[in-house]
């Protein structure tokens, strides 16, 4: 049985301080919305809004939730709070900036500030596979503060790819949507099903939860590498398991890349989570080590110091 659609709020809804102006995006989980505050200032509002648990009809606000789901819904609806709780301390540069979640309507709403700009995987199919190497090590290793930040506050992302990898005009990456971070608090609620993204989720996230961990989110990370360079999605971890068919990009994109570049992606994409890069501050390293030592800048100018305007450089040609 398909699982069923949920309709959005209207245009125009006041919805606590905020007037609704249009959908942005509706997943399994929630709806996103364009919205304003009394100022003006434009925001995204996530509202939690499980389509296997809760359904809301055309014309309706408060959604239905029949006597069966209503603990899973209650569950959920409390880790997304928490969630939203955790994120709301969380204020880095490279990650999405959450600004107030409240109650209302029966469920929970999630404030973001609300980013202008490009997706990674919008730049990925304007130039499919002929991404330069200076732009994705620029990309990912800013991108990389972010999730180091995340991690240092004992949280997951478990949803990296390249649509949630936001670039701002002036050339910053910025990690969006944690949807998925809230798998860790649910593995024992088995209505709920487990959110992951086929080709960047890692395998641990099928079935093997226990095991969950920064190494999780590197292999999301690696799979986002892997989609930068060739243009394609790596093959669904949960299929690799059982028969492997990932052809290793350092023997298939060797005329194109380093061979250091494409080493790593293939060390982020081994199956076995223990034979990962095991912190974000390792992959890091290796991202910055390499570049240092092989483009030309002066002695004070570190090269990173620079990655903003070789992005921003770049996604004005887009």
């Amino acid at each position: 049985m398909p699982p069923q659609a949920n309709c959005a709020l209207p245009a125009g809804f006041q919805l606590d301080q905020y007037r609704i102006d249009h959908q942005l995006s509706l997943g399994g989980f929630s709806i996103v919305y364009l919205a304003h505050d009394e100022l003006g200032t434009p925001v995204a509002i996530k509202e939690y809004l499980p389509n296997s648990l809760a359904l809301r009809k055309e014309g309706e606000i408060e959604p239905q939730v029949s006597d069966e789901h209503l603990p899973a819904f209650r569950y959920g609806m409390k880790c997304f709070f928490e969630e939203g709780r955790s994120l709301a301390k969380l204020m880095h540069p490279n990650v999405v900036r959450v600004l107030n979640f409240f109650r209302a309507n029966g469920t929970v709403y999630m404030v973001m500030q609300f980013e202008r700009g490009r997706t990674l995987h919008h730049i990925i199919q304007k130039h499919r596979g002929t991404l330069k190497e200076s732009f994705i090590r620029a990309v990912f290793v800013r991108m990389l503060n972010g999730l180091r930040e995340v991690h240092a506050r004992k949280l997951l992302h478990l949803d990296i790819k390249p649509s949630n990898i936001y670039l701002r005009a002036d050339g910053t990456p910025v990690l969006l949507d944690f949807g998925a971070s809230r798998q860790t608090l649910m593995s024992d609620q088995p209505i709920l099903k487990p959110m992951y993204t086929p080709g960047f989720a890692s395998p641990e996230q099928y079935d093997r939860r226990d095991q969950l961990g920064p190494w999780s989110d590197i292999y999301g990370v690696g799979a986002s590498l892997y989609t930068c360079i060739t243009g394609s999605t790596p093959p669904r971890a949960d299929e690799r398991v059982k028969q492997d068919t990932l052809q290793p990009v350092s023997k298939t994109h060797a005329e194109r890349y380093s061979a250091q570049l494409l080493g790593l992606v293939d060390w982020c994409l081994q199956l076995d989570h223990l034979s990962r890069p095991q912190s974000v501050y390792a992959l890091q390293k290796a991202l910055v080590q390499h570049a240092t030592a092989t483009t030309r800048a002066t002695p004070h100018t570190p090269w990173f110091t620079d990655l903003g305007s070789r992005i921003k450089a770049f996604i004005g040609r887009v």
